[in-house]
């Protein structure tokens, strides 16, 4: 191999490398209750999770990013850097080197992240939802296509489609979750996720969600969207057999943090406004320990059969 080939081939590896040191850089900083989870897999998944991890917290940045004078072209321009990065050409982004290198090695369908930015940009266009139909379409776009995107790295039985109709009900229970708990911060950035239809049938107006109001009615409110989020829990929680034995302490992780924020807005009489819902670090690192001990245990029963 000429020195010049080589060179060239210690660059791209460099960068590589360094590529996926900032997206875990990214996920460890940024992914509160996501990295948690991810500490459980094997280290080539856990490295690939930060990966897309990274690559969806830009999305998401690029459309929210209050310092971005043109938000429309800057989501533009990032769809033409996935087309780029999709054929090699990573420009100098420091977070699409380790993402392509991820969905080449996971053969990760690309739709995938087409969808999720045009989840994204419809926080440009969108300032309310008329329907329970129409945010669901939201949620899809930018929570159920990061399940899907989860199973092709941690490995699923793809077997009659079970696996992607859990994951994206596991996709809307997050979403609706985070809906809830952040229903303040998003109307001070002019949004209301909230169904408007929903909004008429408990008679809650948004001078109400303004004043931040806790009144029956929108305790009401409340208590129907959170048994609606509950329905897809207990959908989502059937992905778990059809997960790779390596991913389930992972997904169990997950499903455990965002469960958890939903039953903190419960106990805090839905009082969304003055007391953030969260699970603590202390109960974080809990799950993580006992969903690794339940992992090990099963493992040394199969070497004893």
């Amino acid at each position: 191999m000429p020195q010049s080939d080589r060179t060239s081939y210690r660059s791209r590896e460099d960068r590589l490398k360094a590529s996926y040191r900032y997206c875990e850089r990214i996920a460890r900083s940024q992914a509160r209750n996501f990295y948690y989870s991810f500490v459980a897999l094997p280290p080539a998944q856990r490295a690939a999770m930060c990966a897309v991890y990274a690559f969806m917290r830009y999305s998401d940045d690029v459309s929210d990013e209050a310092a971005i004078t043109d938000r429309f072209a800057a989501i533009q321009a990032w769809r033409a850097a996935l087309d780029r990065a999709l054929e090699g050409d990573y420009g100098d982004s420091l977070i699409l080197p380790a993402f392509h290198d991820t969905v080449c090695r996971y053969q990760i369908p690309v739709q995938f992240f087409y969808e999720l930015i045009e989840g994204t940009a419809m926080d440009l266009t969108h300032a309310r939802y008329a329907t329970w139909d129409d945010l669901y379409l939201y949620c899809y776009r930018v929570a159920s296509v990061v399940g899907f995107v989860c199973l092709y790295i941690w490995g699923f039985d793809a077997a009659e489609g079970k696996a992607l109709r859990y994951a994206e009900a596991c996709g809307i229970a997050f979403q609706l979750t985070n809906i809830l708990r952040d229903i303040g911060e998003d109307y001070d950035r002019g949004r209301i996720y909230l169904p408007q239809e929903d909004m008429r049938r408990f008679c809650v107006s948004e001078a109400d969600i303004e004043k931040r109001s806790l009144s029956d009615a929108f305790q009401a409110l409340m208590r129907f969207e959170v048994e609606r989020a509950r329905h897809y829990y207990t959908e989502a929680k059937k992905l778990l057999p059809f997960l790779s034995k390596e991913a389930q302490p992972t997904f169990a992780i997950m499903y455990r943090i965002y469960r958890g924020i939903l039953d903190e807005i419960e106990r805090n009489n839905y009082d969304v406004f003055s007391h953030r819902a969260r699970v603590s670090t202390l109960k974080k690192v809990q799950y993580v320990l006992e969903a690794w001990v339940r992992q090990h245990r099963a493992l040394e029963l199969e070497e004893k059969e």
